[in-house]
């Protein structure tokens, strides 16, 4: 059992025993229950409290049991909550530090709650595509008021259980604990208080009205329609609260139940979980045990001052860590500093940042001309121009001076780590840390992997990246790691597509319609065109058989880099990121395609989302099945977290999943066909082409 039972006088007490956050899997529940039958049945007991053990009360569903046959059998939470409410003695919830999802319906279940303060309260689901399908849109709203449960129920967020305490008509909490270490005795005397006392209060028969009940419920779906377009579920919590003022509560809780159904079965919510559980599982590597012991980061050094090196030292300032920064030149560390900080008091203008927090992470921050200042850190991350012979004299500096121990990590983004690792006399401590533009905000952290790279390093800046606030992903070695080996045949699919009669708003929009952050030429403008321009060149030298529109190269030519020249494939106005469409390019493309011979037809958007996504598919398939990345759901923590792909789709490979593989796979045979793309590349990846004839998936 993870519910363990103790009587203390006459109060019984239940403490769930499930961690991390005593998750309410089919072990727990069968205690609660078990508990409760023991406590009723002595005569000495006259109380029960239930509580939880660790740091949550209960963090809410087991997500060990998501998509288990344990997920759906009894006692199942409903039939949890009503053995509670159908007890013959009160029932008190002693919540403290975490009480979230069906913790928090559990403990509206009881008669009476009680809670210590700095308690985080929620009902999160929504968060998952579904809404609280143990009673919370039923039960919430009769407690804290109609209007601040829906606020909680469709935003998810959690909420301190102090502000819920001094709200006024409240009735979640009947009693704060004055503090966390006094809930325990407080709840022990409260129980003994509230013994004889019947009948026995229980939220169901509590009142639910709103005053403007239609206008009300009218006014909150019309704020939701433009902020969740692609997400039923908000909607949902706004029907199912609706009816827990205008339905008897039984009537209630039966159609919550129906709507929960309903949400799961979406392609929406399936996503949602399978992203739920993806991040969680990146940070888990086959071969480093979670107790391999890790390496100190007590200190930070990063070379390199420019746009990236000063957005990855705001992570570790913001994360409290030391950090020395390292240029070249006096005018570049004084042009860098000055970025930071016009990054920082941007935050403090918004109110997002208090003046003395900004001030505090500022003097974490120091600056040297000098490769010798460095020795002392624990890790140091160069950020320099992506170029092997710059990354080479860099390392050779840092194995020089660094001090035994110390992690050496590179940001680059395609470069060969074993390659770098090798300019070192120390290969094991050598580590890829490719931060995604702009450092400070993206969330994604590729890992890479080198040959030689020690399970101590690795297990070190994956625990690191949690520090800082980066969700990390373990990739091999091989050219672009998992996101721009992937992010290449995008491209490349987008320049075939200009050549055939698309021009680059409709690429864009259809890309954005399908739910991306921005499409292919936006995305290029933004990053710089020269950079992809760079690589091409790079790749007619060493793959001379890969084919590329020569769209992309007759632009850098013209000198559109992008937003940062003011022109690429849009325009841009001065301190402005909106892309404005530009005639002389769009003549450009049309001259191009007439100089080839080739007559542009009509392309559906349908036909451009396929090729461009399914494009990504197909490398995918080869980075799985070549062990550069570790599964799966890896590969589309990727995408979500640093290339915008649509969250609701659940990243490129879950999407595949969606589609159906063997329908994946007929589409490329018909792309194969097409004379002005690369059939060679439309060949399904064995990987694929197998799951797809067995009829599986990638997950």
């Amino acid at each position: 059992m993870t519910a363990e039972y103790q009587v203390h006088g006459d109060v019984a007490v239940i403490t769930l025993a499930n961690p991390p956050v005593n998750g309410l899997g089919l072990s727990t529940r069968q205690g609660i229950v078990d508990g409760l039958d023991r406590a009723q049945a002595d005569a000495a007991v006259a109380a029960i409290v239930i509580t939880g053990a660790g740091k949550a009360f209960s963090g809410g569903a087991d997500i060990k049991e998501f998509g288990t046959d344990k997920a759906l059998q009894q006692p199942n939470l409903h039939a949890v909550i009503a053995a509670i409410e159908n007890a013959t003695k009160p029932v008190v919830a002693a919540i403290h530090s975490v009480c979230m999802g069906g913790g928090l319906e559990l403990a509206l279940g009881c008669h009476y709650r009680l809670a210590a303060p700095g308690c985080s309260v929620a009902l999160p689901e929504v968060k998952l595509g579904i809404l609280p399908g143990a009673g919370g849109t039923q039960r919430l709203p009769r407690v804290v008021g109609v209007e601040a449960a829906l606020n909680m129920i469709v935003s998810g967020e959690a909420v301190k259980s102090e502000l819920i305490g001094a709200m006024p008509g409240q009735k979640l909490f009947d009693k704060m604990a004055p503090s966390p270490e006094a809930l325990a005795a407080e709840a022990l005397a409260f129980a003994q208080s509230v013994a004889a006392v019947r009948p026995l209060p229980l939220v169901r028969n509590l009142p639910c009205k709103h005053p403007e009940g239609d206008a009300y419920f009218q006014f909150a779906r019309n704020m939701l329609k433009g902020m969740a377009k692609d997400y039923p579920a908000p909607l949902k919590c706004v029907d199912a609260v609706e009816a827990a003022t205008k339905r008897k509560f039984a009537d209630g809780l039966a159609y919550e139940r129906e709507l929960f159904i309903n949400l799961m079965w979406t392609s929406e919510s399936r996503a949602l979980r399978h992203l739920f559980l993806a991040e969680r599982a990146a940070s888990k590597i086959p071969d480093v045990p979670a107790d391999t012991p890790q390496r100190s980061i007590q200190s930070v050094a990063v070379i390199g001052a420019g746009t990236m090196g000063g957005g990855i030292a705001m992570n570790f300032l913001n994360a409290g860590i030391p950090v020395k920064m390292l240029e070249m030149k006096q005018e570049a560390l004084d042009r860098g500093l000055a970025t930071m900080r016009k990054n920082y008091e941007a935050q403090v203008k918004k109110g997002k940042l208090k003046q003395d927090k900004y001030e505090q992470r500022m003097a974490l921050l120091s600056t040297t001309l000098d490769y010798a200042d460095l020795k002392d850190a624990d890790l140091v991350i160069e950020a320099v121009f992506e170029e092997l012979g710059v990354k080479e004299a860099v390392f050779q500096q840092l194995d020089a001076v660094m001090k035994p121990g110390a992690i050496l990590a590179s940001n680059t983004s395609t470069l060969d780590v074993d390659k770098i690792a090798g300019f070192t006399k120390r290969p094991q401590d050598v580590v890829g840390l490719h931060f995604f533009s702009p450092a400070n905000v993206m969330k994604l952290l590729e890992v890479v992997r080198g040959e030689k790279t020690a399970k101590d390093v690795l297990a070190t800046v994956m625990a690191m990246a949690k520090k800082i606030k980066k969700t990390a992903v373990v990739s091999g070695v091989c050219d672009g790691f998992i996101g721009n080996r992937m992010i290449e045949q995008y491209g490349r699919q987008g320049g075939f597509l200009l050549d055939e009669g698309c021009t680059p708003e409709q690429v864009d929009k259809a890309m954005e319609k399908f739910g991306m952050a921005m499409g292919p030429f936006r995305m290029g403008d933004l990053a710089g065109n020269d950079i992809g321009w760079a690589i091409r060149k790079r790749r007619y030298q060493e793959k001379p058989d890969m084919k590329y529109s020569k769209t992309a190269d007759l632009l850098c030519e013209k000198g559109r880099f992008g937003q940062k020249t003011g022109a690429g494939w849009y325009d841009y106005l001065p301190g402005k990121r909106d892309a404005i469409p530009n005639a002389e390019v769009v003549k450009m493309i049309e001259d191009h395609r007439a100089a080839l011979g080739i007559t542009p037809r009509k392309i559906s958007d349908e036909e451009i989302v396929q090729r461009l996504v399914f494009s990504l598919v197909n490398e995918a398939a080869h980075i799985l099945e070549e062990g550069i990345a570790n599964k799966a759901s890896d590969i589309d923590v990727v995408y979500i977290f640093g290339y915008g792909f649509p969250i609701y789709r659940g990243g490129p490979l879950n999407y595949a999943n969606e589609v159906g593989l063997f329908n994946v796979v007929q589409a490329m045979k018909r792309f194969a066909q097409n004379p002005l793309d690369d059939a060679k590349f439309w060949q399904p990846a064995p990987l694929l082409a197998r799951l797809a004839a067995e009829g599986k998936t990638f997950n």
